[in-house]
């Protein structure tokens, strides 16, 4: 397909039965042994899978602390930014984005570059509404073993090859074909995704340098930057380097790489050192003269870090996790603000350099995170006060790591090849946290953070305030408590100093309230934004379900104060001004689809709904209205839609002709 440009006719599919990757390939590549938690339910094969990312583990919120926070305080706002100190850099809504790990990609964004997958399109444009665009990494440990070749068999894009995989993680090595980067360009081209890729590290005398050769033409302004090493500071313990490599070893191979892209277009855009949980700090990178000796060539510093592991249970390294004890680590403020600190002097080097800090991959535990905790509620509530945290540290931007079927973070999972006929997506909690901050943080570009230290600095109802420009926009606030009696509801008064809004006392008369909510820290999937949810396993096309609900709040302007509640466990974004974020007309573009690829035990639209979706006849489907072979119409399962939207129901295959 090396004929494709942004200016084809791309055919959108939920591609289902036909994904070349197999059940067992995944991010996490060892099989979970015994003793890795596995699904307590029980059910027919149909409803039922021991993959993590459908794990249903669910544990008890930990106990109210003691003593208990008080239910009633004040937040206390200044009326302009230049009255604040310690606000943070201008952020972008496009803030929390995503690492894809390399090995799923042909999973998670489509099969080709004319198949591609429409939940994940949906996805994309949830936030790209609400941001302008999204970042999105493609890469990983599996970066490092990848190859890019002219054809694979059977048309594939990817494949993975288990060769001399000698490394205690397992990674296999990774062959690929253009048509990967030709299908991330078409999902730019329908919803302004961004791009981050890596260079192959593994065998520095023979640099691969063909992804930056193919894929800079291809991506263009797309593609954000070009990723050197990953996680360099874990290939000694990872048998990847030989016994003495340091921080002055990358620091030549990062040179090796520039000097090899000569004058390329990739050479301004390089990205390191990515250090992660190993054997060295940033700082001894910088001590290197990194910065000074590449600071023409580098688009942005990063790193890589998770709060915790879970490498015990699958490869008998590190520390062994009783979750239980660990799900109170997710729940207080003090967890972000701690796992943050040891970065602060390296946030503060970058802007000295004036250079972007990128949290390049992340998530609740690295090899996979905690059945129970990374797919619980509360490990949206974490998500969004790390997102807050790590912006008001000025973090440029942060990825949330996305893996396969075998790991319990993952922001959003496609079903089982072998369920992918009747499934759809499964939505991670985690997945909120990254729509929220886009609501939050907005397309402007300006909006600059400051942690509120609310409640006398109380480390479960912590808040922040967001500045956009140089005025107060929203105010965050959270209640890491889970109490169904709702004695543990609190109230936050915002006062709001000085003049501002056409308001002589400063306070507006009204704002208006969002609410992530859901019954407990621990539940999975009774979780709902604005009263919109994405549903539960297996439930999701990509689009938010649900009519809108925001709470107005009548302000006090006697008192100069604006009453907030929040609810125990629960999540309040606060508008203070208007926003489209508030708007009822505010939802994203969906894509929309025309044709079928399985014509038996499918569920379809009712044709009288899709009569005039892009020019084709409803009529035309009429004889697949039917959810069984050889019944009557009215067995079929209707979904309303509009002329943009997805019109498959349950994971009904659809394609869609999109001129670009």
């Amino acid at each position: 397909m090396a004929g494709l440009s942004p200016r084809i006719y791309c055919t959108l599919a939920l591609f289902l039965s036909s994904w070349t990757a197999v059940y067992a390939e995944i991010t996490v590549y060892s099989q979970r042994p015994l003793g890795q938690a596995a699904n307590t339910a029980s059910g027919a094969a149909a409803t039922n899978t021991a993959a993590a990312a459908y794990d249903t583990t669910v544990l008890n919120p930990p106990p109210l602390p003691d003593p208990l926070p008080a239910t009633q305080f004040g937040v206390q706002l200044q009326n302009s930014a230049a009255n604040v100190q310690g606000l943070s850099i201008p952020m972008s809504g496009a803030f929390w984005g995503f690492s894809i790990e390399m090995s799923v990609a042909n999973q998670v964004l489509g099969r080709n570059a004319t198949f591609i997958q429409v939940p994940f399109l949906n996805l994309m444009s949830n936030l790209a509404e609400r941001a302008g665009y999204v970042r999105v990494r493609v890469g990983g440990n599996t970066q490092d073993f990848a190859t890019l070749s002219d054809d694979l068999p059977d048309g594939k894009l990817l494949q993975k090859e288990n060769v001399n995989n000698t490394n205690p993680t397992q990674t296999p090595g990774i062959r690929f074909t253009s048509q990967l980067l030709y299908m991330m360009s078409n999902i730019s081209s329908l919803t302004n995704v961004r791009w981050y890729l890596g260079i192959p590290l593994n065998e520095t005398a023979n640099l691969r340098l063909q992804i930056a050769e193919v894929g800079e033409p291809i991506l263009g302004d797309n593609l954000l930057g070009w990723q050197i090493g990953n996680e360099p500071d874990l290939y000694l313990r990872h048998l990847h380097r030989d016994p003495g490599y340091g921080p002055f070893n990358y620091f030549g191979e990062f040179g090796d790489v520039k000097n090899a892209l000569g004058s390329s277009a990739a050479v301004n855009k390089l990205i390191g050192p990515s250090v992660g949980s190993g054997d060295w700090s940033p700082e001894q990178v910088w001590d290197t003269n990194f910065i000074p000796q590449y600071q023409a060539n580098l688009g942005a510093l990063s790193v890589e870090k998770y709060p915790d592991d879970n490498c015990f249970a699958l490869y008998g390294t590190g520390h062994k996790v009783v979750y239980q004890d660990v799900f109170a680590n997710y729940l207080t403020h003090d967890g972000p603000k701690s796992f943050i600190q040891p970065f602060l002097n390296s946030t503060a080097i970058a802007q000295t350099f004036n250079k972007p800090f990128i949290m390049f991959e992340t998530n609740t535990a690295s090899c996979g995170g905690f059945p129970g905790v990374s797919n619980s509620f509360g490990s949206a509530l974490w998500a969004l006060d790390y997102g807050f945290q790590m912006a008001y540290s000025n973090f440029s931007s942060a990825l949330l790591h996305v893996g396969g079927q075998n790991v319990f973070y993952n922001p959003f999972t496609p079903p089982p090849t072998s369920q992918s006929t009747f499934h759809e997506w499964t939505i991670g909690p985690v997945y909120y946290s990254t729509l929220i901050i886009a609501e939050a943080f907005g397309k402007s570009n300006q909006s600059r953070i400051i942690d509120l230290n609310t409640n006398n600095g109380d480390a479960h109802t912590p808040g922040y305030a967001i500045y956009d420009g140089d005025k107060p926009s929203k105010v965050a606030l959270f209640n890491f408590m889970t109490d169904p009696s709702g004695a543990n509801d609190y109230t936050a008064n915002i006062n709001i100093g000085g003049s501002q809004l056409g308001q002589p006392n400063g306070t507006p008369a009204q704002v208006k309230v969002k609410y992530l909510a859901a019954p407990s820290v621990a539940e999975k999937f009774n979780i709902t934004w604005g009263g919109q949810t994405f549903g539960e396993h297996f439930a999701s096309d990509g689009r938010i379900k649900g009519s809108m609900q925001i709470q107005t709040v009548t302000c006090d302007q006697t008192a100069n104060t604006c009453a907030i509640k929040v609810p125990a466990p629960g999540f309040a974004l606060v508008f203070l001004t208007d926003d489209p974020a508030t708007s009822s007309d505010a939802t994203p573009a969906t894509f929309s689809t025309t044709a079928l690829t399985k014509t038996v035990n499918t569920a379809l639209a009712d044709p009288t709904e899709v009569a005039t979706s892009n020019g084709h006849s409803g009529k035309t489907f009429e004889k697949f209205r039917s959810t069984s072979k050889g019944s009557v119409p009215n067995g079929s399962v209707s979904k309303r839609t509009t002329g943009t939207d997805v019109f498959a129901v349950g994971a009904a295959v659809a394609l869609a002709l999109v001129s670009l």
